[in-house]
């Protein structure tokens, strides 16, 4: 009995043997099916999965889309877009587009920038409904933020390859997109008590036949001349200053710069003379013949610079 007992549990222990043995070569087919549905490295397709992922048909990885079809651009609205984005986009993003002393970031490596076709992406930016950055809204209307889109699109579609500087040799837009008859009525109410058209502004246009440096010109109020081009007639243009001094004596100069805590000015004789402020003391009055275009440089719209600009060419 005990003899066939052992036996009993010899065999019974050799019998689970084996079937442990033929388990896994039971299994190993439902084991192999998923790793033979698994493409090797070579053939994984991970460039069009990128792709598809980033929702924009013909995004490389990284999202620059260098063959991207875009409408074709309305050039008076790349030039006004142009002209916006030189007054309210460089200081951030520089002229080139790849980021300006303001910190914004490079514009030729955004991927709103990029994917872009018809403002739908930048313009919220813009406007300040999109957050992107931190960035601000500009104050402009959506015409006018439509038409930096376009500009932004206009300089990516010269771009070769990501992050490369636009094409050197493209022809710059023209800024004159204002209209000139509104320009003239603008200066003839706003400037003609000190300008006229056929006096100190006869042929204006000739003297200076660059549209931009025209602007730029009477924007600042009068031509900007480099170091050593004197001309008699800037004298006009600089502050005069009268500073009384407690013990009475008074002053009188060339402003040539006042803060919180000093006043220079320039005597008759070359020589220059630098007084201490404490608040009102010394009293200091300055007489500045610009005070007008200075204080309008707070008024100006971007229209009304445009509508003068297209006006003043026209005086040849």
């Amino acid at each position: 009995m005990r003899l066939k007992n052992g036996f009993a549990a010899v065999a019974l222990f050799g019998l689970s043997i084996i079937v442990a043995n033929r388990a896994p070569a039971q299994e190993t087919p439902q084991a192999a099916k998923p790793a033979a549905q698994t493409p090797s490295p070579q053939s994984a397709p991970a460039a069009p999965d990128a792709r598809e992922a980033s929702g924009a048909p013909g995004h490389r990885v990284g999202g620059f889309v260098p063959g991207q079809k875009r409408p074709p651009g309305d050039p008076a609205q790349i030039a006004r877009g142009k002209t916006l984005f030189g007054v309210n986009c460089r200081s951030c993003h520089g002229a080139d587009l790849r980021g300006g002393d303001m910190g914004g970031p490079n514009l030729l490596r955004s991927q709103v920038a990029l994917r872009d076709l018809n403002g739908e992406l930048i313009v919220p930016i813009i406007q300040g409904s999109r957050q992107q950055m931190g960035m601000p809204a500009i104050p402009i209307s959506p015409d006018d933020a439509k038409a930096v889109a376009a500009y932004v699109r206009s300089v990516i579609e010269t771009i070769g390859s990501q992050g490369k500087p636009p094409d050197e040799g493209r022809p710059a837009p023209s800024i004159l997109v204002g209209n000139a008859s509104e320009g003239k009525s603008y200066f003839e109410v706003k400037c003609a008590s000190c300008h006229s058209a056929t006096g100190d502004l006869q042929g204006i246009a000739s003297k200076i036949p660059d549209p931009k440096m025209l602007q730029t010109a009477w924007v600042a109020g009068g031509e900007r001349r480099g170091r050593g081009e004197d001309d008699p007639k800037d004298s006009a243009r600089i502050p005069k200053a009268t500073i009384t001094l407690a013990s009475g004596e008074s002053v009188e100069g060339s402003l040539v710069r006042i803060d919180d805590f000093l006043v220079t000015v320039e005597l008759v004789d070359g020589t220059q003379r630098t007084f201490r402020r404490n608040g009102d003391v010394p009293k200091v009055v300055i007489q500045d013949p610009m005070k007008t275009h200075t204080d309008m440089l707070s008024q100006y719209t971007d229209k009304d610079i445009h509508d003068v600009t297209a006006y003043l060419v026209t005086l040849k």
